[in-house]
C-alpha cells in the first residue's frame, strides 16, 4: 500500500516495489495518472482506493486497510509518502494551514500505521516505510507546520518500531533531499532559493523521485529484516555539509 500514488514521489516508490515484484494498493485523493499503468505493465496487481486524508478519521483508515486486504489479499508492507505543504511566515500562519498538515502528514500516518499493524501483528509480520523530509532534522523557511510534522514521523519511526520490532515489523523512513516535484516547482522557479539550494548540495543538483527507489525495495525487503528504527537520508549529500 501507497499513499499519494497518483505522481512525485509516490509513484516512484509505487513503480519502485511492482518492479521489485510486489502488487500496489494506491491510496489516493486524485486519479492515479499513469500510475496504474506501468504497474500493471510490470505484470503486477494495481487496486486503487480513493480516500481525501484531509478528512479521512482513523476509523476510515482502518477500513482503508481492510478493503486493500480484500482487494490484494494480504498486507505485506505499508508506505507513508503522501503529504501537504504550505508555506506562510510564522507569524501569520493560519490555524486551518496548520490543523491541515498535522492531519495529514503526521496524525494520518500515525493511524495507517496503527490500521497496518493490527494486520501485520497477525500474520507474520510487515514492513512499514514512512517519508520524512530534510526538515524532519531543520526548520526551514516559512513551513513551521511542515517542520513540526515532519519531525514528528521520525520520532513517530523510532516509537512504533521499538514496540513493532518484536512483532516482525519492521519500521524505517526515508528522507529524501530536494527532489524535482510538483512541491518544489516554486522553490526552483526562484532564481535565488533555487542556486541557494544547488550550492548546499555536495551532488549538485536535484533529485529524482526515481533516486528514491534503491532505499524503499531495501526497507521492504528481507535485506533490512534487522533494521529498525532507522531513517535513510537520500539527499545528495545534503546532511552531510
Amino acid at each position: 500500500m501507497v499513499t499519494g500514488a497518483s505522481k512525485g514521489l509516490g509513484q516512484a516508490l509505487a513503480l519502485a516495489l511492482a518492479e521489485a515484484g510486489a502488487g500496489i494498493v494506491s491510496v489516493s485523493r486524485s486519479p492515479d495518472g499513469t500510475t496504474a499503468e506501468q504497474v500493471t505493465a510490470l505484470g503486477q496487481c494495481y487496486h486503487a482506493l480513493e480516500l481525501d486524508l484531509r478528512k479521512a478519521t482513523p476509523a476510515d483508515l482502518e477500513a482503508t486497510v481492510q478493503r486493500a486486504v480484500e482487494l490484494a489479499g494480504r498486507l505485506d508492507i505499508l508506505v507513508n509518502n503522501a503529504g501537504v505543504i504550505m508555506r506562510t511566515p510564522a507569524l501569520d500562519y493560519p490555524e486551518a494551514d496548520w490543523d491541515t498538515l498535522l492531519q495529514v502528514d503526521l496524525k494520518a500516518v500515525f493511524f495507517l500505521s496503527q490500521a497496518a499493524g493490527r494486520y501485520m501483528a497477525q500474520h507474520d509480520g510487515g514492513k512499514i516505510i514512512n517519508v520524512a523530509s530534510l526538515l524532519s532534522y531543520q526548520g526551514g523557511i516559512l513551513v513551521p507546520a511542515y517542520s513540526a510534522a515532519k519531525h514528528g514521523v521520525l520520532g513517530l519511526t523510532k516509537a512504533l518500531a521499538n514496540e513493532w520490532a518484536a512483532k516482525k515489523i519492521n519500521v524505517n523512513a526515508i528522507a529524501p533531499g530536494y527532489m524535482e516535484t510538483d512541491v518544489t516547482v516554486p522553490l526552483r522557479a526562484d532564481p535565488d532559493r533555487n542556486q541557494a539550494i544547488l550550492s548546499r548540495i555536495p551532488a549538485g543538483y536535484w533529485g529524482q523521485p526515481s533516486d528514491l527507489k534503491g532505499a524503499v525495495v531495501f526497507l521492504a525487503s528481507d535485506a533490512a529484516k534487522y533494521v529498525h528504527g532507522t531513517t535513510i537520508d537520500v539527499d545528495g549529500g545534503w546532511m552531510a555539509r
